[in-house]
């Protein structure tokens, strides 16, 4: 179960045996079923979550009452509620399951204790925030600068695997826009 995030780490920064050990012995296997929640508004988020396997998502519900997908979590990514980590106030997001899904969870008591042991691990921290932003930075200037239709085009490209995985609507409102405009789109064979 380990070594998948212990390769994902060696990509950025070195560990020893005997941090790798460290870091194993404070991460938590989670299993969560289809459709299971991780994360649901007034709880606080309880760490960082590294997806074994299987997809998540993370969502907000608007005053419409419609789901806007921040964020998809797959296999190697992170996912979690940076704001509720940060400042310990209860979530306003729903991180679920979208497939069966295993996820290590590093809590936040851990991780604080693993950057003061393991240096290293806070500068591969550092590293996924700041691919983090940059994807994030990517996605609003997407939304920003591109058509939908372009939109679309450009992350069918960008994540073909991805978009057999997830459900039309998911998509949709990630890309920012209706399921009936997706529809109508494929149906095109943009």
């Amino acid at each position: 179960m380990h070594s998948q995030i212990l390769a994902h780490i060696k990509r950025y920064v070195q560990l020893n045996a005997e941090q790798e050990q460290l870091l194993c012995d404070n991460l938590q296997i989670i299993t969560l079923k289809r459709r299971q929640y991780l994360l649901e508004p007034g709880k606080l988020c309880a760490g960082n979550y590294f997806v074994l396997n299987g997809c998540l998502r993370q969502y907000i519900v608007n005053d419409k009452l419609n789901e806007q997908i921040i964020q998809f979590g797959l296999e190697s990514w992170w996912i979690a509620d940076q704001e509720s980590l940060l400042t310990q106030q209860p979530s306003t997001c729903y991180i679920q399951a979208i497939e069966q899904s295993q996820v290590l969870l590093l809590t936040e008591k851990n991780r604080i204790f693993l950057f003061e042991q393991i240096p290293a691990l806070e500068s591969y921290f550092r590293i996924m925030m700041q691919k983090s932003f940059v994807a994030a930075q990517r996605r609003i200037g997407f939304i920003f600068n591109m058509s939908d239709e372009e939109r679309y085009r450009n992350f069918s490209k960008l994540y073909p695997g991805f978009m057999q995985r997830v459900p039309q609507y998911m998509l949709a409102s990630y890309l920012g826009f209706t399921p009936q405009f997706l529809s109508r789109l494929r149906a095109k064979k943009v």
